[in-house]
């Protein structure tokens, strides 16, 4: 019977059903685009491209691993192992030897050296650039490209592109390039145009250089990117690749120096072997670091959605009962037992929920597809990452809306359905006096947790730890409000009473409905100090580490210029040149990467040690950095703290390509966000990166050398420019825009949801007062006066939110501030925070005034009479 009547409850009152089921569908099209990204990052297929005739690969092992043993408590006797792998940032090589051992196994028809490294076409061409890569062209056979014009290169001097990048450029047999590559640039002649059968490649174009040519430029003597593997007639890849992962580990096994201390395999060899999809990440190292940062990022804008979704429902679901508390107050009174009461109202959610799962689980497959073409513009996930349309996501949002709409009907309808009839309908003409002390506990609680997230956040130093935690401690606060909120409105009406008076009549009524219905004004209170509190927190956490990190780098950079590069960086033969410059006392090359100390992952830069004081001063603040070279590493505060390190102690890590070295710590700066945790020598870096050029350069001169003179020097580097430190600065910053741009488009759907939420809980809250707007206008009230109420109780609403999001935005990015730059100093951007206070005041009145209009159009006489 439960059923039945709910199902008619439903159909009777969809619109009052109507807020809920938005609420419902917003957040299960959010839990299913963020789980479709989730789930691309688990199964995401990537294509491969170069490797597309090549049914076995042989590659380097792109991770460092760790192996610990430690006996299991309460039994010394018994241990147990742990196993942990890390990827490396640049790509690991294997040595040259190894074709070798591949063309030995049985069933090997042809093993294929492959070199691809950094090679870059310095023309000017129509399009969009795509990535490009050098390789020797006996390797052209693994795609395989074969000729369309002309002939394969058969000197230093000559080099083959492929089809789309000759049409680009109009490139023709015969034709000078210029390329810039792993040196200097060097101009080659086009001696050929070479195509495949499956049409040009999507993500990449291709340069061919005879064989000699391919290992200079590569610069990894002794090594090879992979090995291109072709079976012979009948057999089975699978099949080889095992029997090829057989002889690797006896080669390992039969070499005392095996691959331990370097990346490796589950099978010790220090080589991966690669068949069908698993082909693809080993083409593109992007791709596949892509994969991680989605499951990261999926997982916590996902956790996100979900905390802020289950807020959003809980109240909306609150303000529903609240409205309908007097229909269920005469259900309690004719006898309706609080079982039967309770059971109605949870099948209606259940209802309401399927419906709404349903609808938004399908938008928001599209919607998935929209973030993940948004990703793939802003360079964040390649394109040739496939996004997945499992059914799983799907599956997960219609049972979080199942559930959660259950849930929050359950609790939101658990008074009304326990106390008795008398004070049931007592209840639904007078709001409560004061919330339930279950709630104000549970509120206390909450409000005490936040509190303690915030200490913990201002105890954190690194920015993975600490970016979940502050958005955590957001959701926490903004539960805080929701529960404490009838409190909360009541205690700023008092405040705001003797203002809102002065507007009048309408100030008056506003006022009085302020403090009498404070519960309904919180539930739209609550959504709106989210926005607040969540829009200003993800606007301004990347401006609080970017402005810290960019004043260390400022008071750090000693040098008056840098040089910068259009193109993939400096050269070694222009930082060279302007040493050589008159008036130039000394140039520091940078080149960056990301080493590994155990599986820890640390920034660190290379920096040429000659004349180093004089460009740069990270601020040390023990050691020294005299007598700095290839053996030496400098490391913040932060990595010290971390690691035990001082002046002497030795330092084991992974450098980007996974080779291990041990380095002599010299000394431990303060400057760590301006400059990375780990200083190595610029030789060092340079010849473990995959792209060695520097991404600047450094430049202290006398007084009277000007950009002029710097830029004569280096006039003849195609792309290298001269740049005042004020203007690395400008570019520094851009950069860090760029980067908080991503971040905004991550929690984008986040921010919309909770705005959707704010507009349709006001306009629910505002819909359902038509018998109070009647009555007041039958007492008295002209229809100018009521609507001139509903704006003071906006606009009442909106302050009382924007302070209480403010505050929670203010002490989340304080504490922020406080763990990761030292110093309680927030970025808050006084324009962009008056835009976010601004879009949601005009949510918040519009969402209010367009339904009170609409209310107000009938005639008071029909609502008062009507049942």
């Amino acid at each position: 019977m439960m059923l039945r009547y709910a199902l008619q409850t439903v159909r009777d009152r969809k619109a009052g059903f109507l807020g809920a089921f938005v609420a419902l569908l917003c957040a299960a099209a959010l839990i299913t685009a963020c789980g479709t990204l989730l789930d691309t990052g688990l199964r995401g297929k990537i294509a491969t491209e170069r490797y597309a005739a090549t049914p076995v690969v042989v590659s380097a092992d792109q991770n460092v691993h760790e192996t610990t043993v430690k006996a299991k408590k309460g039994d010394p006797q018994k241990v147990k192992t742990k196993h942990k792998a890390k990827p490396v940032a640049e790509r690991a090589w294997l040595p040259a030897a190894t074709v070798d051992t591949v063309r030995s196994v049985p069933g090997v028809e042809r093993a294929v050296p492959e070199l691809s490294f950094q090679a870059v076409p310095l023309v000017k061409a129509p399009g969009g650039a795509k990535p490009s890569y050098g390789h020797a062209w006996t390797s052209a056979v693994l795609t395989p490209f074969t000729l369309a014009e002309g002939r394969a290169p058969q000197g230093g001097d000559e080099i083959v592109v492929d089809r789309e990048l000759a049409a680009r450029a109009g490139l023709k047999p015969g034709a000078p390039l210029t390329v810039q590559a792993t040196g200097e640039p060097k101009t080659y002649t086009v001696s050929g145009i070479a195509q495949t059968a499956r049409g040009d490649l999507a993500r990449q174009n291709a340069l061919f250089f005879a064989d000699v040519e391919a290992q200079r430029l590569a610069a990894r003597d002794g090594q090879i990117t992979a090995i291109g593997v072709l079976p012979a007639p009948g057999t089975d890849p699978g099949e080889l690749a095992g029997r090829i992962g057989q002889a690797l580990r006896g080669q390992s096994e039969g070499h005392s120096q095996g691959q331990v201390q370097g990346p490796g395999n589950g099978n010790g060899s220090g080589a991966q072997v690669a068949v069908g999809d698993a082909r693809g990440p080993v083409e593109f190292l992007d791709a596949a670091g892509a994969r991680i940062k989605l499951v990261s990022m999926g997982g916590a804008m996902g956790g996100t959605s979900l905390l802020v979704a289950i807020l959003v429902v809980v109240g909306t679901f609150a303000l529903s009962v609240q409205q309908r508390y007097r229909e269920l107050a005469l259900l309690r009174a004719i006898a309706a037992t609080p079982k039967q009461l309770r059971r109605m109202i949870g099948r209606e959610a259940l209802v309401v929920g399927l419906a709404a799962g349903v609808a938004g689980a399908l938008a928001g497959l599209p919607l998935a597809a929209w973030l993940h073409g948004r990703f793939v513009e802003s360079g964040v996930v390649p394109a040739n990452l496939e996004r997945t349309a499992g059914i799983f996501p799907m599956f997960a949002a219609i049972g979080a809306s199942l559930l959660g709409a259950w849930a929050a009907a359950r609790i939101t309808g658990r008074r009304i359905a326990r106390i008795r009839p008398a004070e049931a309908l007592a209840e639904a003409a007078v709001e409560r006096g004061r919330p339930a002390w279950i709630r104000i506990a549970i509120g206390v609680l909450l409000l005490a947790g936040g509190v303690v997230l915030v200490a913990v956040l201002s105890a954190l130093r690194t920015e993975p730890a600490s970016t979940p935690v502050t958005f955590l401690a957001v959701v926490v606060f903004a539960g805080a409000v929701s529960l404490l909120g009838p409190l909360l409105v009541r205690g700023a009406t008092a405040l705001l009473a003797g203002p809102l008076r002065l507007a009048g009549p309408g100030g008056h009524l506003a006022t009085a409905n302020l403090r009498g219905n404070a519960t309904r004004m919180a539930s739209a209170v609550t959504p709106l100090a989210l926005l607040i509190g969540m829009t200003c927190t993800v606007l301004f956490i990347t401006p609080t580490l970017g402005n810290a990190a960019r004043a260390q780098a400022r008071d750090g950079v000693r040098a008056g210029w840098v040089l910068a590069a259009q193109g993939p960086g400096v050269t070694g033969g222009a930082a060279e040149r302007i040493r050589r410059t008159p008036g130039v006392t000394a140039a520091t090359e940078i080149v960056h990467t990301t080493v590994r100390v155990g599986l820890t992952k640390y920034g660190a830069q290379g920096v040429t040690p000659a004349g180093l004081t004089r460009t740069w001063d990270p601020g040390v603040t023990s050691g020294s950095l005299d007598g700095f070279g290839d053996k030496s590493v400098a490391v913040s505060e932060l990595a010290a703290d971390q690691l035990g390190l001082k002046p002497g102690s030795p330092l084991r890590l992974t450098l980007g390509d996974g080779t291990p070295v041990t380095l002599t710590v010299s000394a431990v700066y303060a400057r760590g966000l301006g400059f990375g945790d780990l200083t190595l020598s610029h030789d060092l870096v340079a010849a473990h990166v995959d792209n060695p050029l520097a991404s600047s350069v450094l430049v202290a001169a006398e007084p009277g050398t000007g950009r002029q003179q710097l830029a004569a020097a280096v006039g003849g580097f195609p792309g290298v420019g001269v740049l005042s430190a004020r203007d690395a600065d400008a570019a520094l910053a851009e950069r860090q825009q760029a980067g908080a741009e991503i971040n905004l488009l991550a929690m984008g759907l986040v921010l919309a949801f909770t705005a959707i939420a704010v507009v349709n809980t006001l306009a629910m809250s505002t819909s359902e007062r038509l018998r109070e707007f009647a009555m007041l206008r039958l007492a008295g009230a002209k229809r100018r006066q009521v609507l001139r109420m509903l704006r003071t109780e906006a606009l009442a609403v909106v302050l009382i939110g924007a302070v209480l999001g403010s505050g929670i935005a203010l002490a989340v990015l304080t504490a922020f501030s406080v763990g990761m730059t030292g110093a309680a100093a927030p970025a808050v951007l006084p324009v962009v925070y008056v835009g976010v206070v601004g879009v949601a005041g005009l949510l918040a009145i519009a969402a209010t005034a367009l339904p009170g209009r609409v209310a107000l159009r009938v005639r008071p006489v029909e609502v008062a009479t009507s049942r």
